[in-house]
């Protein structure tokens, strides 16, 4: 029987966040929209495997407590937010971008997250941007608050050519706020239960209408907590959507108890991958959804997903002096090839029988893939070295990504790869409802433990780009009839 090409991605009739490749995210905006966001990797998934970030640490205080956060100011060894390794005074932080900027050429966007809130530090906050757009103008600038005192400095935010601003928005409620927050420091008093919760709902919702007006790019962050505001974040979602929000990220609960967060102590369950990925789902419609999101610390540094911030530690950067003119110069260029590779046409054509792919994918659902990847959007990463893997969703309509998972590291070297075995279930467990892995080498210990979970591992398309490589992968298990094995399996659990 003659072959038929099937386009793997290819749109039809759908929303870039309901199916189709995810590179056509952005393809439905203005102009002038794409152009604020291409490079920024947090407001476009596609920008995030080639684009690099950095926060800067200058806001310690904060004016709100929430029942998952636990700010640390001296730690290296925790990955999530409100935690830094040192707490930088603007003079500081202006250099250290200055040093990373002059390293990493793709780092195209400055944000301040904390360790506490930006605005509730707004001294410390502005100068901060205003000597980065000083020295190094071609830098965006984001800042990220929990919107309690967003509608006081809006006006300043804009003046400053800030055009991302990440607001926390976790309910609508004051009822579910109480349960989230115990208390919030508001002209000059501490209030708590629902009147807290009430006056910072009124701050966030008020300062989201400010921005959006003066067209201000607006990202909003929601922690899904289940049993206390899961359900209601579709509620949430409608409403910020409505009121002219550009993203959604809909972020899973941080509670493990050694973060000695008020819900880790209190063993409140975080949510499963699937239940993450449900929520997202149901939230999406045609509101654009940040899936890419890795949860990063006060002192992110690099791509997401990665952290070099022990590279620039100020006592490393001290003494250094730097000629931005030349610095920006190299970072043009750096920027420029990038752009233009990312420009090039995308094309995801897998041949197959199109009777037999239709005939077996009728009847399965659609299969997730996870991908070992440290950047470029391709697979290049040894399945032992990943500490994140990248799920994707293919089905014969498309390959959209889902999300991230986690996991420890399984290979630090050949003399301790065998000592790996909890680190490898740990992996496997991650992997959980994935029908495959894609990566760049894998061993025969961690291969065969894997085909023994009902995983297929596979190196065939290492360092080709993710989405045709899923797509190609997607095809090829379609054609010898895995899909239509897991189908049965699925059937068989259920």
């Amino acid at each position: 029987m003659a072959t038929t090409p099937i386009e793997i991605g290819k749109k039809s009739g759908c929303s870039a966040s309901s199916c189709g490749s995810t590179s056509d995210q952005m393809s439905h905006l203005p102009e002038y929209i794409r152009q604020k966001v291409f490079n920024h990797p947090c407001y476009s998934e596609q920008a995030h495997h080639h684009f690099a970030r950095m926060h800067v640490a200058v806001a310690p205080a904060c004016n709100i407590q929430c029942n998952y956060c636990n700010r640390k100011y001296d730690c290296a060894n925790e990955s999530r937010p409100g935690v830094v390794s040192e707490v930088l005074h603007p003079e500081q932080a202006i250099k250290k971008v200055i040093a990373v900027a002059a390293a990493i050429p793709q780092m195209t966007v400055v944000g301040i997250a904390g360790p506490g809130d930006p605005l509730a530090n707004p001294e410390r906050t502005f100068a901060t941007f205003r000597g980065i757009a000083e020295y190094a103008p071609d830098i965006k600038l984001c800042v990220s608050t929990n919107g309690l005192s967003l509608p006081q400095h809006a006006e300043e935010l804009s003046r400053h050519n800030i055009d991302h601003v990440t607001i926390t928005i976790n309910t609508l409620d004051e009822e579910i706020g109480a349960e989230i927050y115990p208390w919030v420091f508001w002209n000059n008093r501490r209030i708590r239960g629902r009147a807290a919760a009430r006056i910072l709902i009124e701050q966030q919702q008020r300062g989201l209408e400010m921005l959006t007006e003066r067209g201000v790019l607006v990202k909003v962050n929601s922690v899904m907590i289940p049993g206390v505001n899961d359900e209601h974040l579709k509620e949430v979602s409608r409403v910020v959507k409505s009121k002219g929000a550009f993203l959604h990220n809909v972020m899973p609960l941080i509670a493990e108890p050694e973060h000695g967060t008020y819900y880790g102590i209190m063993e409140q369950p975080s949510p499963t991958a699937q239940e993450l990925q449900s929520l997202q789902d149901a939230c999406a419609g045609d509101m654009n959804m940040m899936r890419h999101c890795r949860q990063c610390r006060a002192d992110a540094v690099g791509l997401l997903g990665e952290d070099r911030g022990a590279e620039f530690t100020m006592e490393k950067i001290e003494a250094m002096e730097f000629d931005y003119e030349e610095i920006r110069a190299r970072r043009a260029a750096v920027q420029a090839s990038i752009a233009e590779e990312m420009a090039k046409p995308k094309v995801q054509v897998a041949t197959v029988s199109l009777s037999s792919l239709k005939r077996r994918v009728a009847a399965t659902p659609a299969v997730l893939m996870a991908v070992a990847s440290k950047g470029g959007n391709v697979v290049n990463q040894h399945f032992g070295h990943a500490t994140e893997f990248l799920v994707y969703e293919a089905s014969a309509s498309g390959v959209r990504f889902i999300g991230t998972r986690r996991t420890d590291q399984y290979c630090v070297g050949s003399d301790h790869c065998d000592e790996g075995e909890d680190k490898l279930a740990h992996a496997i467990t991650a992997l959980d409802g994935c029908r495959a892995v894609l990566c760049a080498r894998i061993g025969i210990t961690p291969w065969e433990a894997l085909e023994a979970a009902g995983i297929k591992p596979d190196s065939d398309h290492a360092m080709e780009p993710i989405e045709e490589a899923v797509a190609a992968l997607y095809a090829a298990m379609a054609e010898a009839g895995e899909l239509e094995s897991a189908a049965s399996i699925d059937a068989s659990v259920a």
